[in-house]
């Protein structure tokens, strides 16, 4: 699932803001454009202690 995606969680969690900020309006655009899970993707961010924000389209 996340083949093309950053493997180190703090990584993963600064490129996924960064696609957010700067080419998706929603986590759910991002998650089907580059057809990933976001379920898996928020448990990963989860466990580092990050949650989606939908009001500033960002993991905190």
């Amino acid at each position: 699932m996340f083949d093309t995606l950053p493997q180190d969680p703090f990584i993963l969690v600064s490129y996924v803001n960064t696609l957010l900020r700067d080419r998706y309006s929603s986590l759910d655009e991002l998650c089907a454009e580059l057809d990933i899970n976001c379920a898996e993707l928020e448990a990963k961010l989860r466990g580092i202690g990050m949650e989606y924000s939908a009001l500033f389209n960002r993991f905190y």
